[in-house]
């Protein structure tokens, strides 16, 4: 799976340059190389793709649909601060959709299902004793991508991809906290346990607890760091 993947229909809306520029900036808004709240310097992005101002104004605008962006006349486009409602509602959807999906897949989990994730959470485990917080991420996406492949159902993988940038970027301010990724880690080896024993019952409270540890975290840090969110 791609590290962040551009939402469902993005090279199909559009020109192929605006989606080009859309897939960059909302890349970089997720990944946090563009801070909340930072002014786009929409000159500079222009000259390092090496495209005008009218696929950058088609892609601006789709953010803006997305709120990763807020456009304010005369004073220019601001990457929004994150949400914490909006976060919720994302988190929401995601484990009502995530908990479905590992009930589903534990009625007919196969030992190949159950080796992929094994080798994930093990090399999750080496990147968190590394530090390695890039390395560590990627392969989160790819543990719940594995159940999304094992459930093989494209709409429901389509929806919760939509509702991934604002949860995301908030996710991406807790991988340095050393408490959540350990605590991701043993999360996700119960998840495995309860696919292994084929109990879908208690993979879905694996996978609850786990999609909700992760809010618990991230409401704390935003009591901690106000300056991020906005109301």
């Amino acid at each position: 799976m791609n590290d962040m993947p551009a939402a469902p229909g993005a090279t199909r809306r559009g020109s192929s340059k605006a989606a080009a520029v859309y897939e960059h900036l909302r890349a970089a808004i997720v990944q946090l190389e563009l801070a909340p709240g930072v002014r786009i310097d929409k000159p500079a992005i222009c000259a390092r793709l090496g495209v005008s101002r009218q696929p950058l104004a088609e892609a601006v605008a789709r953010l803006a649909e997305e709120r990763l962006v807020r456009i304010e006349p005369q004073r220019g486009t601001f990457v929004t601060r994150i949400r914490i409602s909006d976060v919720a509602a994302a988190n929401f959807v995601r484990r009502s959709l995530e908990v479905a999906t590992v009930e589903a897949v534990a009625a007919h989990v196969d030992d190949d299902l159950l080796q992929r994730l094994d080798r994930i959470v093990g090399r999750q485990d080496a990147a968190r004793q590394a530090e390695d917080f890039e390395e560590f991420y990627r392969l989160d996406i790819r543990f719940h991508g594995a159940l999304q492949d094992a459930l093989a159902m494209d709409p429901v993988a389509e929806v919760v991809e939509t509702s991934r940038a604002q949860l995301e970027r908030a996710r991406r301010l807790l991988l340095p906290n050393p408490s959540r990724i350990t605590d991701t880690v043993r999360e996700h080896l119960a998840i495995h346990a309860a696919l292994r024993a084929r109990d879908p019952t208690a993979a879905m409270t694996a996978m609850a607890a786990h999609l909700n540890g992760g809010m618990a975290h991230l409401q704390d840090f935003a009591t901690r760091r106000p300056e991020l969110f906005e109301a």
